[in-house]
């Protein structure tokens, strides 16, 4: 006559195996977080080495030669250390004025650098130095095609 707790007030027994669960209607976004902060530490690290490096533009040895409408800016440096600029001999100290002053394209003008096989490394890097500090961003080394 009286109703057993057991059978769940609904007049039997529930049936084993069979689980209650209904479908879960939020999204989990455990795993969403987690690749986030994964992702976002990764580019945190990175970041700062990508920015890191040498601003100087090196052509490859082995490239073809340019196909170029106007004649480029060139700094050439002899074996001696001397520097000549679209080859006329030019003093340190005056290179960057009269590069501001050959510049049609500003500051976004391409220069060239050819240093002899002789020269001091050392040589070669204050030229670009010089070239750099005065503002121009594209310097590229100049070398001769390899022979096969």
């Amino acid at each position: 006559m009286g109703m057993s707790i057991a059978s769940g007030g609904k007049g039997g027994r529930r049936k084993r195996g069979v689980p209650r669960y209904r479908a879960m209607a939020e999204i989990n976004m455990t795993p969403f977080i987690d690749v986030m902060l994964v992702l976002l530490i990764i580019f945190m690290v990175a970041a700062p080495l990508l920015a890191t490096g040498v601003s100087i533009d090196l052509p490859e040895t082995r490239a073809a030669a340019l196909n170029i409408d106007q004649k480029p800016i060139a700094v050439a440096i002899d074996a001696k250390g001397e520097v000549t600029l679209m080859d006329q001999p030019v003093a340190p100290e005056q290179l960057a004025e009269k590069i501001k002053a050959l510049a049609k394209g500003g500051f976004d003008e391409r220069i060239y650098v050819r240093g002899d096989r002789a020269v001091n490394y050392g040589r070669v890097a204050q030229v670009m130095a010089l070239i750099t500090s005065a503002g121009f961003k594209k310097v590229a080394l100049v070398t001769e095609q390899e022979k096969k």
